[in-house]
């Protein structure tokens, strides 16, 4: 059994409810201290509050006091286990079943019975929080605390598939050209030897002008390609790219999915809702980062919307004052693709029912907020 999803942020749970023994063996129940039923109660898929930009430098922690659980045993960090993949089945928005993927920011992947996380962590000021240790988690899985912690990485190097989604249409014709250019010079920044990333553009069709390569100068070809003008079909494009690009990915280790969205937001032409287009992202693993283009000194429903999908899918959305700003937006998005933790367990009574399984993961330590995925897919029964 397999399944592929990401996680999501915990708030206002005590922290005392969810102290976690982590370890690289099965836990018995005794350590893990079980919440009460109005501390689980789960969360819909409302967005939480996004942060915005300014490019954030990483801090480290200032030694917050490390909870040490009852039976915690030694640990030997291990190599990412390859996951399996079940088969995903999709179809019309808002039927599709789905699985696959292996982490991003706030990665959720199930291997046979394990999930796999990558989360972020950020000080109350934004910046990245690096080295902490497992001790300073507190997870839930669908409310119960999890059956065992297998792996846990204070920082993920794990391969990425990255996709960059330009919106074509005629609204942003002014502000194409900058970003294209904040386009590319993310790329030259961001892909490494095992990394790979596409290029698409979407007004009321998505056009792919650059399938995955690793290749930067054809990724530069790809975005130079793209031309604006059209309506604008978003949850249309988000739904088919994540379902078709990112779903149907055929690895042979632990990956990175994530989408970076750079649009104003606006829909006029879709036949999905919004609502549609994330649960196709959660299915396929996969974390949307968003750039609005809308530089007006006032936010519109565009940007909320930018804000809700990265929001339930574990990225962020980046609100830039200025269009030479697009770029600070894709090096934030640099910044935190480095500052990842990794984090994998077995969920405690997984049932291969298809159904949506809320994730809570919480850092003990007040200071510091976790950004991740809202939460999973279980896997269905083979047919």
């Amino acid at each position: 059994m397999t399944v592929h999803n990401q996680l999501h942020r915990l708030r206002g749970l005590p922290a005392a409810a969810l102290l976690l023994a982590l370890s690289t063996q099965p836990l018995p129940a005794q350590p893990l201290q079980t919440p009460t039923p109005a501390q689980t109660t789960a969360q819909s898929q409302a967005p939480t509050q996004a942060q915005t930009s300014s490019a954030p430098a990483q801090t480290t922690p200032s030694a917050p006091a490390p909870y040490q659980p009852a039976a915690q045993q030694p640990t030997t960090p291990a190599t990412p286990q390859t996951p399996s993949q079940t088969p995903s089945q999709t179809g019309a928005p808002g039927t599709t079943s789905g699985t696959p993927q292996d982490q991003p920011t706030t990665t959720i992947q199930v291997q046979v019975n394990e999930v796999s996380l990558i989360f972020t962590v950020t000080d109350k000021h934004g910046h990245f929080v690096n080295g902490l240790s497992r001790e300073n988690f507190g997870l839930l899985d669908d409310g119960h605390p999890p059956e065992a912690v297998l792996r846990f990485y204070s920082q993920t190097n794990l391969p990425l598939r990255v996709g960059i989604m330009l919106d074509t249409s005629s609204s942003i014709r002014q502000r194409f050209q900058f970003e294209q250019d904040s386009a590319i010079e993310f790329f030259l920044q961001v892909l490494h030897r095992n990394d790979r990333a596409f290029v698409e553009g979407f007004d009321i069709q998505t056009d792919i002008t650059q399938d995955f390569t690793n290749n930067v100068d054809l990724l530069n070809q790809g975005i130079r390609k793209l031309r604006p003008g059209g309506g604008t079909a978003l949850f249309d494009a988000l739904y088919k790219t994540c379902k078709d690009q990112m779903l149907t990915l055929q690895e042979s280790g632990a990956v990175r999915r994530a989408l970076i969205l750079v649009s104003d937001g606006d829909d006029n032409y879709s036949r999905a809702q919004e609502s549609d287009a994330i649960k196709m992202c959660q299915r396929a693993d996969t974390i949307v980062y968003s750039i609005s283009t809308n530089v007006s000194p006032s936010k519109d429903k565009g940007d909320d919307v930018l804000k809700a999908i990265s929001e339930a899918t574990g990225g962020q959305a980046f609100y830039p004052t200025k269009l030479e700003d697009v770029a600070i937006g894709f090096r934030n998005i640099e910044e935190e693709l480095r500052s990842q933790y990794f984090l994998v367990y077995r969920p405690a009574n997984l049932r291969m029912d298809g159904a949506f399984r809320t994730i809570y993961l919480q850092a003990l330590d007040p200071r510091y907020k976790v950004r991740a995925q809202k939460g999973y897919f279980a896997p269905r029964p083979p047919q």
